[in-house]
C-alpha cells in the first residue's frame, strides 16, 4: 500500500473513531416486527417468483418508501427485474460396475441431483472418474486433472480443498474458493465433463446431509441467459453411498482421499458407470431485487454510492422434516433484512453523507447469488462509481457481544474503517480464520469478483453474560439443526441488542466511506482488484 493510501485509510479511521460520542438511533422493536413478518408461514419460505417471495419484496419496498428513501430500481420503481429459469428436479441416479447390475440410489436419502442447463430433460451416462478435489490452481502448483481427457465423463469429487487435511497447502483449514462446490462445477464444465457428483461429509461441506437434502430437492434457479460452457447435471451423494459403490469396484474411499491430498494425484478411472436422468418442471419467471437510494449531499460525490446488501429470499416449501415443510429462513435471512431496514432508518435520522447510500435487497441468493450477479451484470450505478459493498447475512438474534465479524477485512482498505467503527461501539473485530469459506457464499462476493471492495458483517461469538464458547456452540447448533431447514423459524427468545450493535457498526462504516474523498481499494495481496479505466 502506498503511503498516501495508508494516510487516507488512517484519516478515515480517525474520523470514524471521533464519532464515538455520536448516538446511532436503532429501533429494535421495528426490527423484531420485520423479522417476525418476513419469517411468517404466510410467506411460505420466500422462494423467488412465488406469492410469498413477491409479498416479501413488496413489503421491503413499502418499508423503503415509508422511510422516505428514493426508488433506485427500474422505471422509477423500487424493483430491479431479474429474469430466472426455475427448475424443479425429479432425478434418478444408478451406478455400478461396467457390464454389471447397476444400483439405483434413493433420491434425497442417498443422492440429490439437478440440471445445470435450463432443459426439461437431461440424460447422461458415462464412466465415473474420481478427480480428487477437482482443482486446477496454478498459483498453488496444483492440478488434479493432469491433462487427462475427461470429455463426456462423470466426475466424482471431494468437496473443500486439500488444506482441510494438510496445513502446508492452500490456506490450511481456511477454505479457498477452490473448495466451494460452485468452483468445482465451473471447472468440471471447463474439462468438458458430462456431469459432476460431489461426495458429502459434514466436515468437508461444513453442514449436514439434511442441508443438502433440503436445499437441492426444491426448485432451483438459474439466470435466464446463455451459459457456456456448462455440464448437463450436478449432484451430491452421501459418503456411505460413494464408499459402497467404490468397494464394489475394488477401491477404498479413504485411500483415494489420502491420495487426493497430494500434488502428484492423478485421476482414477473407477470402473464404475453412472446413468443420470433429471426431468425438470421448467418455468421462466421474473423475480426482483429491491433497491432504494438515500441521496448524497456532496455534488461532487453524490453520483457515487456505498451499497448495503442483504438477500430476501429463502428456500420456499420443500421436503417435510419433523412435520414441517415451510423453510421460513428466519435467521437466513429475514434477520439480515431486518438489520438492513434498521440501518436504513438510522441513516435517514442522521445528517446525509457525501456519497449516496443505495440499499439492495437481492433475490435468489440461495440459488447461487443470482440476484447480486444480475446486479453486477446490469448495475443501477456503474461499478467504478460504487465505493464499497457492506453485506448483512444471518445477523445476531442472540444478544449483545464484545466482538463483531467482518469477512474481507484483511483484503482491502475497508479493514481499518470497520475496526474503527467497531471500536466506537466498544467492540473488537474478530480475526478468526474463515474455515467455512463464508466470504464466497453471500451477496458481496459477485461485487468483489467485479472489483468492488466488499465486507460481509456478521455477529461475533463472545457474548456478554454468557460463558466462553457459548456463542460458538450456538452457531454450531444452528448450522446442524436449523440452517436451510424448516426449523429456522421466528422465536420469541430472539434478542436484538447484538443486531443493534451490527446496525450501528454498519452505519458508522457506511458513513465513513461515504464521506471520504478517496475510494476504498483492494490491498495488493488481494486476488481482487478494480478494473483499470
Amino acid at each position: 500500500m502506498t503511503i498516501r493510501c495508508w494516510n487516507t485509510v488512517m484519516m478515515l479511521a480517525l474520523m470514524t473513531t471521533s464519532a464515538v460520542s455520536q448516538q446511532i438511533p436503532v429501533d429494535t422493536a421495528a426490527m423484531d416486527a420485520h423479522l417476525r413478518f418476513l419469517a411468517s408461514d404466510l410467506l411460505e419460505g420466500r422462494a423467488p417468483a412465488t406469492r410469498g417471495g413477491r409479498l416479501a419484496a413488496e413489503y421491503i419496498a413499502a418499508q423503503f418508501q415509508a422511510l422516505g428513501l428514493q426508488p433506485a430500481g427500474a422505471n422509477g420503481t423500487y424493483f430491479q427485474p431479474v429474469a430466472l429459469v426455475g427448475m424443479t428436479p425429479q432425478p434418478t441416479l444408478s451406478w455400478g460396475l461396467t457390464g454389471g447390475q447397476p444400483e439405483t440410489l434413493v433420491y434425497r436419502d442417498a443422492f440429490v441431483a439437478w440440471a445445470e442447463r435450463p432443459e426439461a430433460d437431461i440424460a447422461a451416462a458415462g464412466d465415473v472418474v474420481f478427480v480428487g478435489y477437482g482443482i486446477r490452481a496454478p498459483e498453488w502448483q496444483w492440478d488434479d486433472f493432469k491433462g487427462m481427457d475427461l470429455r463426456g465423463k462423470i466426475l466424482l469429487m471431494l468437496v473443500n480443498d486439500p488444506g482441510l487435511v494438510d496445513s502446508t497447502v492452500f490456506l490450511a483449514k481456511v477454505l479457498t474458493y477452490y473448495g466451494r462446490w460452485t468452483y468445482k462445477l465451473e471447472e468440471a464444465a471447463r474439462q468438458g465433463a458430462a456431469g459432476a457428483i460431489l461426495i458429502h461429509t459434514t466436515e468437508s461441506a461444513t453442514y449436514p446431509w439434511e442441508v443438502v437434502r433440503g436445499s437441492w430437492s426444491v426448485e432451483q434457479f438459474k439466470l435466464d441467459q446463455p451459459h457456456s460452457p456448462s455440464i448437463g447435471f450436478a449432484g451430491w451423494v452421501t459418503e456411505g453411498s460413494a464408499r459402497a459403490a467404490l468397494i464394489k469396484a475394488g477401491l477404498n474411499l479413504d485411500s483415494l482421499s489420502r491420495a487426493a491430498g497430494r500434488r502428484d494425484f492423478r485421476p482414477v478411472a473407477t470402473g464404475l458407470q453412472a446413468s443420470v436422468r433429471v426431468h425438470s418442471a421448467l418455468r421462466r419467471v421474473e423475480s426482483e431485487n429491491v433497491a432504494a437510494r438515500l441521496p448524497g449531499r456532496d455534488p461532487r460525490l453524490a453520483s457515487q454510492a456505498v451499497l448495503i446488501t442483504s438477500h430476501w429470499d429463502h428456500k420456499g416449501i420443500g421436503p417435510i422434516i419433523r412435520g414441517d415443510s415451510i423453510y421460513n429462513g428466519a435467521e437466513d435471512n429475514a434477520s439480515g433484512i431486518a438489520a438492513m431496514l434498521g440501518v436504513a432508518k438510522a441513516l435517514t435520522q442522521l445528517p446525509r453523507p457525501g456519497r449516496s447510500i443505495i440499499f439492495v435487497s437481492t433475490t435468489a441468493e440461495e440459488s447461487g447469488l443470482l440476484g447480486s450477479e444480475a446486479y453486477v451484470q446490469q448495475p443501477l450505478i456503474p461499478l467504478p462509481q460504487t465505493a464499497a459493498v457492506l453485506n448483512l447475512d444471518v445477523t445476531n438474534v442472540r444478544g449483545a457481544t464484545r466482538t463483531i465479524g467482518a469477512l474481507g477485512r484483511d483484503r482491502s482498505t475497508l479493514g481499518p474503517v470497520i475496526v474503527a467503527a467497531a471500536q466506537a461501539e466498544g467492540l473488537t473485530v474478530e480475526a478468526k480464520p474463515d474455515v467455512r469459506g463464508s466470504f464466497f457464499r453471500s451477496d458481496h462476493f459477485p461485487f468483489a469478483r467485479a472489483g468492488v471492495p466488499a465486507l460481509s458483517i456478521f455477529p461475533g461469538d463472545d457474548f456478554i453474560g454468557r460463558s466462553p464458547g457459548w456463542g460458538e456452540e450456538e452457531e454450531n447448533i444452528y448450522n446442524q439443526q436449523r440452517y436451510h431447514q424448516p426449523s429456522d423459524e421466528y422465536r420469541p427468545t430472539f434478542r436484538y441488542a447484538g443486531m443493534a450493535q451490527q446496525v450501528r457498526v454498519t452505519v458508522r462504516t457506511a458513513r465513513a466511506v461515504a464521506n471520504d474523498p478517496s475510494l476504498p481499494r483492494w490491498l495488493p495481496s488481494s486476488e481482487f482488484q478494480r478494473p483499470q479505466p
